[in-house]
């Protein structure tokens, strides 16, 4: 395929103990591996630090992962697919992820994230705590931007094993228990498919171009 450049990805994510990232590391890796530019991004934490440092978990998954840079507008400028995961917070996407969202307004302005190909992922405590909501609510900025937005659906056999149309979902137990293979699995196949549409509209974009 002749374009100017390889797919940009950006996963932008909120964790606090760690699966959101777990399966934010894994939706990089499968970028990767279908040739995309990749900009791995956790969005600023909000809480205190005493709330943190309440919760091993918490406190753990932070310092594990400072070396992870901070997400910008220049990051969502920049990616041609963006992928936002967060954890469920009363069936809503957490506050920290929604709050770097609500920043974008700028860029929304510019129609700089027109044609973005977006996706959306998400963790919750117990088997029915908000994962579909969650992912309908992120889904929710997409129209707004004028993005085109490519669900997993059942397009893939582990779909029908991981059972969520919407994007990849994960029951974590109170944080006491990490993404499964099926779990990694379905973000690499939600990921490669969000690339391989990017790419054929970059593609059909060239094309035209060049004609």
């Amino acid at each position: 395929m002749s374009v100017e450049r390889p797919v940009r990805v950006a996963v932008v994510y909120y964790s606090a103990t760690g699966t959101v990232f777990a399966l934010a590391k894994a939706a990089a890796t499968a970028a990767e591996k279908a040739g995309a530019e990749v900009r791995l991004r956790r969005v600023r934490e909000l809480a205190p630090d005493e709330a943190i440092a309440s919760n091993q978990g918490w406190a753990e998954n932070a310092a594990a992962t400072q070396h992870v840079v901070e997400a910008s507008l220049d990051d969502l400028e920049w990616a041609d697919v963006i992928l936002f995961g967060a954890p469920t917070r009363f069936g809503l996407p957490a506050a920290q992820l929604k709050q770097f969202i609500d920043t974008a307004g700028g860029l929304w302005a510019r129609g700089k994230l027109v044609d973005k190909v977006v996706s959306s992922f998400t963790s919750t405590a117990t088997a029915h705590g908000g994962q579909e909501s969650t992912i309908l609510a992120i889904n929710n900025t997409f129209y707004h931007w004028g993005a085109i937005i490519v669900p997993p659906g059942y397009a893939d056999p582990v779909q029908f094993q991981m059972g969520n149309p919407y994007g990849t979902s994960h029951v974590s137990n109170n944080g006491e228990v990490g993404p499964g293979e099926v779990e990694l699995a379905a973000i690499g196949f939600q990921t490669t498919r969000a690339v391989e549409v990017a790419a054929a509209l970059k593609a059909g974009r060239y094309a035209l171009e060049t004609s």
